[in-house]
């Protein structure tokens, strides 16, 4: 079997096996209230986590940037 034909076979598994398992997720309640409480938890969580990456570093960017921008021209006045 060819890698790229074997590549295949083991998607349509993996698809496969997804789909089942959400077909089981979604028809057991209990199971379906595990999966919303964890999404919600990810989503609650993942967002701010997230979002307090981005501004460090771009607060960081701009840190560099403007000494950059000082060191490049002393005479400029900032703030």
């Amino acid at each position: 079997m060819k890698e790229e034909t074997a590549r295949a076979v083991a998607d349509a598994i993996l698809a496969a096996a997804a789909i089942g398992a959400a077909v089981v997720i979604l028809r057991t309640p209990p199971l379906r209230r595990l999966v919303l409480g964890l999404a919600r938890t990810a989503i609650t969580t993942g967002i701010p986590a997230w979002l307090t990456r981005e501004v460090r570093q771009a607060w960081d960017a701009s840190n560099s940037h403007s000494s950059e921008s000082r060191a490049q021209n002393p005479q400029r006045r900032t703030g």
